[in-house]
């Protein structure tokens, strides 16, 4: 089993303050920075993109986890590539040609991840895990933060655990991550906690941060 990462997800920070928020995120003890880009078609909302990134990467030495909600993601990999970015994340359900944009992602320097929405069956991964360095399990329908974890995703964690075996890859979780569902998260075979409400939503991140790590133990 691979060490246990807190990736807080900057979607939930003051967007008006990301610099600071970044300093606050690193000082918290956080693994990785994990960045929600959303263009509004492929996920209902609008957030940010490889400019936003590429101006916030003089301001952390953490590894910055871009995920791309968004449609088309195999036309902007050098984008974020030069952006800084070490993860670069996209969905099965957008796009096409999955193993030819994978290894362009590995390409640019950067691990390749690939995402499943809720409703999305673990098979889509029978023949994209030898390209894969992160499977990010979606625990809520994409789009907006704060939503509750669906419990039924437990049995998918497992069953992705298990194609996983013994390969180098990383098992994400990201969505309704609390200090109330980590725990059976972790126990399913997730190693890395994507937390964005339960993060910035604390009086302190780094106690919040430390508690959720502490669900590991």
């Amino acid at each position: 089993m691979r060490p246990v990462s807190i990736a807080p997800s900057l979607l939930s920070a003051d967007f008006s303050r990301l610099a600071e928020e970044l300093a606050r995120m690193e000082s918290a003890g956080a693994d990785w920075v994990h960045l929600d880009v959303m263009d509004g078609h492929f996920v209902p909302n609008l957030t940010f993109g490889a400019p936003v990134i590429g101006a916030l990467r003089k301001h952390s030495r953490l590894p910055f986890d871009a995920h791309l909600m968004i449609e088309a993601p195999e036309r902007v990999i050098e984008d974020y590539a030069r952006a800084g970015c070490d993860h670069l994340t996209v969905h099965v359900e957008t796009g096409y040609h999955h193993r030819r944009t994978l290894a362009a992602i590995r390409d640019a320097k950067m691990r390749a991840g690939v995402a499943l929405n809720p409703a999305t069956p673990p098979e889509v991964l029978d023949y994209l895990l030898p390209c894969v360095d992160i499977v990010l399990v979606m625990t809520v329908d994409p789009g907006f933060g704060g939503q509750r974890f669906i419990p039924e995703m437990l049995g998918k964690i497992r069953r992705i655990r298990q194609q996983i075996a013994d390969r180098e890859i990383d098992l994400a979780v990201d969505g309704g991550v609390t200090t109330q569902t980590a725990r059976a998260i972790l126990e399913a075979g997730a190693n890395v906690l994507v937390a964005g409400s339960a993060v910035f939503g604390s009086a302190d991140i780094k106690t919040a941060v430390a508690d959720l790590r502490a669900t590991a133990a």
